[in-house]
Formats: structure tokens, C-alpha cells, sequence
């Protein structure tokens, strides 16, 4: 087998899937989609409500055909033909479990054990995830976010090499999100490659080695947070004495900025090299004896970048 098809855990060429008939009366919820995730590494899958990210992680599961293109994992494995092969080496953590409530939780993970090849000891699996104390306790009695540990002890119990995380934290207080975060950490350090949907931004921040933005079906733009957020301006704010507006700053040219009256009468810059835009304006207000108040300066955030991403793909779809 060719080592480089081999790295690549998931390669999707030219996937579409699509519901109801032809024409008007169906709907492409993913259109064209071309992505690639190697060994060990984690992908973070954003998007608006309804951008296709649940179809397209069900294909990838091989819940579901594709209506055209292919899905290769581990290779040359196809989900729904290879299904057999695939299924012990992937772990599926979905939005909710749906297990009995009226099984313990010891229950739960020796039934789920008894389904799994290769499956962990039910104390390792409780342990890892913080419910070692809540063997006893059944599933109805958990509370939301204990809830999710269990579905990830779950999705876990295999030592899948590939898992995929459907919103895995939601429901959760901080800590144990951060409590989450250390797990997948731990295991995408252990080799396992990641793909994870989530609407908390900082959740992507923090843990993707690589990052899909969809909207409308397609993938918008891919590459690391920092790849991702350069690509978009940081801002200088300010607010300047009355008597003076943004016609009395420096050019463009020489700040290298776009200038604005944001509302409230603050002067926003966006710009793509902030420090320099800010010595500039610090420069010329010195000169100048202008005291400036209010002044703030922000890097970019993955925040801005995923509206502003977000914003242009729905401009582009209806201009009007």
C-alpha cells in the first residue's frame, strides 16, 4: 500500500448528498467537497445552523450513501462497502447517546463492552472520563454533562484510531469541558485522528490541528487557526476629541488601514499589520498633543473570521 494514502485517515474528493428528487423538489445539503484529514490529527468542522456539517460527518460514519464522489478512510477503505473492516477501528460519539435511563452506568458500559472488539476494562473506561464514582448511579439520574462523559466513554471503549465528536461538551460547566479537552487531547497525542463538530469556537481554538468552516454545503475555507484568522484584520479603536475626525489621521497608505466612525463616535481601524498601524497613530497623536481615550487594540479572533466567513458566503449565495 502507498505510505502517503495510508496517512491520510480521510480523503473526500468531490462529494455531494443530496435529498429528494432531481430539480427544486430536492435539496444538495453537501455540494463538492474536497478534504483531507492525516494520521493523529484533529479537525474541527464549524458552521451555521443547517451548513451541512451533520451530512456530512453521516457520510463519513457511513450512515448514509453519497449521491456522487468518494470517501476513502485508512486509505482505500470505503465506509459503506468496508463497513465491516471500518467499524472496529472508529468511535462515534453522537449528540446523545439515547441509552436506558433505567440502567446503572457499570451497566451501560458492560452492554455497550459486550458490542465492542478489543474494548477497554469498564473501571479504565468510567476512570478516564471522571465517573469512576458513578458506577452505581443509573443513567437517568446523571446530570447533562455527566451524560456526555458517558457517551464518550463510550465512543472510547475501543480505542478507536479514528473518532468522530458530535458537539462532545455541550451541557457541560467549564471544568468539565476543560475536563474533556484534556481527554482529547490525550488521545489524539496517543495517535487517534479526530473529527469534531462544535459551536463553541474557543472548544476549535484550542484543539484543532486543522479547521473547515462550511456554509451552505460547502467548505468554505480550511487550514490552521492561525492560517484561518491572518487572513482576516485586527482593529485598532479610539476615541479622538471633537473637534477632530478620521479625515485628520494619517492616509492609508502611510497607516496601512482602513478608518471608520464606528457607532458612538468611535474610530475603528482594520488592519492587517496592527503594529505598525499602531505606532503610526500613536506617532502622529504625540506629535500632535491629541489625547486619545478609549484606546484598544485586537488581534483577529477565529470569532470575527467565522462571521465575517460566514457573512460573505451568505452575501454570495443572495446578494440581495
Amino acid at each position: 500500500m502507498n505510505v502517503i494514502a495510508e496517512q491520510n485517515v480521510i480523503e473526500v474528493i468531490g462529494l455531494w448528498r443530496r435529498y429528494g428528487p432531481p430539480g427544486d423538489a430536492g435539496f444538495d445539503a453537501v455540494r463538492g467537497v474536497d478534504l483531507t484529514v492525516t494520521r493523529g490529527r484533529l479537525l474541527a468542522l464549524l458552521g451555521t445552523n443547517g451548513a451541512g456539517k451533520t451530512s456530512l460527518v453521516e457520510l463519513l460514519e457511513g450512515l448514509a450513501r453519497p449521491s456522487s464522489g468518494s470517501i476513502r478512510l485508512f486509505g482505500d477503505l470505503d465506509p459503506i462497502r468496508d463497513r465491516a473492516r471500518i467499524r472496529p477501528r472508529t468511535g462515534v460519539m453522537l449528540q446523545e447517546g439515547g441509552f436506558p435511563g433505567d440502567l446503572t452506568v457499570r451497566e451501560t458500559v458492560r452492554m455497550w463492552a459486550a458490542c465492542t472488539t478489543r474494548a477497554r476494562p469498564c473501571d479504565e473506561a468510567l476512570e478516564m472520563v471522571g465517573l469512576a464514582g458513578r458506577g452505581g448511579v443509573t443513567v437517568k439520574h446523571l446530570s447533562g454533562g455527566e451524560k456526555r462523559r458517558l457517551d464518550l466513554a463510550l465512543a472510547t471503549l475501543g480505542r478507536p484510531e479514528l473518532l468522530f465528536l458530535d458537539e462532545p461538551t455541550t451541557g457541560m460547566d467549564p471544568e468539565g469541558r476543560h475536563d474533556v479537552w484534556r481527554i482529547i487531547e490525550d488521545l489524539r497525542a496517543g495517535g487517534t485522528t479526530i473529527v469534531l463538530t462544535t459551536h463553541y469556537l474557543e472548544e476549535a481554538e484550542r484543539l484543532a490541528d486543522q479547521l473547515a468552516i462550511m456554509h451552505a454545503g460547502q467548505i468554505s475555507v480550511t487550514g490552521t487557526v492561525a492560517e484561518i484568522v491572518a487572513a482576516h484584520p485586527s482593529t485598532l479603536g479610539f476615541r479622538l476629541p471633537s473637534a477632530l475626525t478620521p479625515a485628520d489621521l494619517p492616509g492609508p497608505v502611510v497607516l496601512r488601514a482602513e478608518a471608520r466612525l464606528a457607532p458612538g463616535g468611535r474610530i475603528e481601524l482594520r488592519t492587517g499589520e496592527l503594529q505598525h498601524t499602531t505606532t503610526e497613530v500613536l506617532i502622529w497623536a504625540r506629535d500632535r498633543r491629541i489625547e486619545m481615550s478609549e484606546l484598544a487594540a485586537s488581534s483577529a479572533s477565529l470569532n470575527e473570521a467565522f462571521l465575517r466567513i460566514a457573512g460573505q458566503s451568505q452575501s454570495a449565495k443572495d446578494p440581495a
